[in-house]
């Protein structure tokens, strides 16, 4: 059956490119194995001005509305509310974090996302003072997918089925079982490593764990982040994440990690004890050597393609590069040299 664009892996990004190749009417059909993979578990911050020197993100001025936008169309289309608009209370940890505060509470370009905050009337405590960021938020990303996966199944254009590189075949012509597509865009997360194709990439994958929690306390009205988050849910329902584990890919929760994300937000909010931990779930970030995401063809198979890397960034960035990489594919477009996995054809691809 001749296709457009098969794509392997219903993850944020391959969900959120299928929803745009499928709006451009092009022929789509996602194949997915049904496991829980990061985005499920992620907890789908959306930050402008991030690290310890509050630097926004790169493109901000054009991946937030494109965010904004694409998750307005997805709630209008299903009657689902996917984004939830949150200030974040940034507590400073040291002088040098205050002295960057200040400088940039100066700075035009973020008087949109920073505004000077009086903590002494919260619980908190944060002696070098606190940060209120603006145009902040969270994506319900498992709600998200779960909505994108019915509205493939609906479409006939979703396969559970847990893909064997072996089964794909290149010549005469493109196919995967009885499927011939013009394009293959593989979206795989961090087991891309294990890619033919895409393996050798420098992926730097980052294992995270995240706890979903219950206080009889009164929980933030905002998103508190402390080095790790606070994230209110409802009533007295809250999440704390997310621990960071360079270079570990299993997916199993540990005692570890959830002492450290509770030992934490008891420094930093004391009277939220006790803390009961209703769930706790571990994901790996497909995170990247220079930190851009890995979009573009292969160098010798032109219909081959990867869409992958977009790390913890996911939900601001993963909209506005599946607009542009749908459009790469439908109308032979370029795509953005920082992004373009040809910075590494020389090094990481097989001659």
């Amino acid at each position: 059956m001749p296709i457009d664009v098969l794509i392997i892996g219903q993850g944020l990004a391959g969900s959120l490119l299928a929803w745009e190749l499928i709006r451009r009417e092009m022929r789509v059909i996602v194949v997915d194995n049904g496991c829980q993979n990061a985005s499920q578990v992620a907890a789908g911050l959306i930050n402008p001005v991030t690290g310890q020197r509050l630097v926004k993100s790169a493109d901000i001025n054009v991946l937030l509305p494109a965010a904004m936008r694409c998750y307005r169309q997805l709630s209008e289309a299903f009657q689902q509310h996917f984004f939830v608009a949150l200030p974040m209370l940034r507590i400073l940890k040291n002088a040098r974090e205050q002295c960057v505060a200040e400088q940039r509470l100066h700075q035009p370009a973020y008087q949109a996302f920073l505004a000077a905050y009086s903590a002494e009337a919260d619980a908190m405590q944060a002696p070098h003072g606190v940060l209120l960021q603006a145009q902040t938020g969270y994506l319900k990303t498992g709600l998200l997918l779960s909505h994108l996966r019915n509205f493939l199944i609906a479409k006939a254009s979703y396969r559970k089925a847990q893909f064997d590189y072996n089964e794909f075949v290149l010549y005469p012509r493109l196919s995967w079982r009885e499927l011939l597509p013009r394009h293959i865009v593989f979206c795989e997360g961090y087991q891309a490593q294990q890619n033919p194709w895409f393996g050798g990439l420098p992926f730097q994958p980052a294992k995270g764990e995240i706890l979903s929690c219950r206080s009889t306390a009164t929980c933030p009205e905002q998103i508190i982040n402390y080095g790790h988050w606070l994230i209110p849910i409802e009533g007295q329902q809250f999440k704390l994440g997310a621990t960071f584990q360079p270079g570990t890919t299993d997916t199993r929760p540990t005692e570890a990690a959830r002492q450290t994300l509770l030992a934490g937000i008891s420094t930093v909010i004391p009277d939220l004890k006790p803390i009961e931990v209703t769930m706790q779930q571990a994901g790996v970030r497909p995170t990247t050597l220079d930190k851009q995401p890995f979009i573009g063809s292969h160098p010798r198979y032109a219909n081959l393609h990867i869409f992958n890397g977009f790390g913890a960034k996911g939900s601001l960035a993963i909209p506005w590069h599946a607009q542009q990489f749908s459009a790469a594919l439908q109308q032979q477009l370029l795509i953005s040299s920082s992004v373009n996995i040809q910075r590494y054809y020389e090094t990481h691809f097989p001659r």
